[in-house]
């Protein structure tokens, strides 16, 4: 299958392998395995997301039975007259079958509901509600931590959001696939650089099980390379101003420790902005002028201890961005 080219979700010399399903994710001991590694995220969505609604030309003019109906963006359809749905082309199906009218069911705000909808025939086709969709997703991120235990892992530091909505997507299920950064646009202000990265959707080495508002999480089963010997984990207390290292892949598979320094602690828990870091090593503020979409998820090391997650750059100032701590993403992993 050919490589996939794409952006960051936002943002293998040494192997190592352990066997594992797609269910554990709560740490099991008090070390973890720092990673830093980019690698390629597919996901599958729990039903399918209304990315907007739009008119449907008939053969009487222009209607559109889903704002009629009152569907609206951001709602995730997950079933039509009680025929559960997970694809875009299973509900364009299940359109296409319908009667006069039809219950949909969606979820909103976390509310199940339905909806009553009378489709539309497109002027030479077939039935419309007059949507646009989406089912899945795939891009870029970083892996912040591998539990060595049962092989349970913690990515991005924040949730994939739907682009258009903002909605938090529903994940049933997703891969995680090694991966290779091919380019690097650097962070100006006002600007924001970023990774570009590949990856072949069949090479995949673990799965997601989850995707929260401080990450997403699940199992890696297969290979990934030159990873570091597990460290104690930190909590919020052990957390300082001043000098830390991020782990950071920013070209082709080769992870690197980078200087940073932690300016500042304790900001909004449970944000994604837990602390703020700044970049000060001369190395990576060559390639990347800082902090860049696709470094979201990189593990901040302080004093020998695991202590949390890169999250988002400063768009005026890529030298700086905020970060999640660690106990924050295990809290939602579990």
């Amino acid at each position: 299958m050919a490589k996939r080219w794409l952006r960051p979700l936002c943002g293998l010399a040494a192997g190592w392998i352990i066997a594992a399903v797609c269910t554990a994710t709560a740490l099991a001991s008090g070390s973890l395995i720092p990673v830093g590694e980019t690698v390629g995220i597919q996901m599958k969505m729990d039903g399918v997301l209304v990315a907007g609604v739009t008119d449907v030309q008939t053969a009487d003019g222009a209607v559109c039975p889903a704002r009629e109906a009152g569907l609206r963006a951001g709602d995730v359809i997950v079933a039509v007259d009680g025929r559960a749905v997970h694809t875009s082309a299973e509900l364009i199906e299940a359109v296409e079958d319908m009667a006069a009218d039809a219950s949909v069911t969606v979820t909103r705000g976390g509310q199940r509901r339905d909806v009553r909808v009378h489709p539309a025939r497109e002027a030479g086709g077939g039935l419309r509600l007059g949507l646009w969709l989406r089912d899945g997703v795939s891009g870029v991120g970083t892996v912040t931590y591998i539990d060595p235990q049962t092989g349970a892992f913690g990515a991005l530091g924040h949730g994939v959001n739907d682009t258009e909505t903002g909605v938090l997507l529903p994940v049933a299920d997703g891969d995680v696939c090694r991966a290779r950064i091919v380019d690097v646009r650097r962070g100006v202000s006002g600007a924001p650089g970023e990774l570009a990265g590949s990856f072949d959707p069949s090479d995949v080495v673990g799965c997601i099980n989850a995707n929260t508002p401080c990450g997403i999480f699940g199992v890696i089963s297969g290979s990934l390379g030159a990873l570091r010997p597990a460290v104690p984990v930190g909590s919020p207390e052990d957390v300082e101003k001043g000098p830390a290292t991020i782990l950071a892949c920013v070209a082709g598979r080769d992870t690197e420790e980078y200087d940073v320094e932690i300016s500042r602690t304790g900001m909004a828990a449970g944000s994604g902005r837990d602390l703020m870091v700044r970049v000060t090593d001369p190395e990576l503020l060559e390639r990347t002028g800082g902090i860049v979409q696709g470094m979201s998820g990189s593990p901040i090391l302080q004093n020998g201890r695991l202590v949390g997650a890169v999250t988002h750059v400063l768009v005026n100032d890529p030298t700086r961005g905020y970060g999640i701590f660690i106990d924050t993403m295990l809290d939602a992993a579990a």
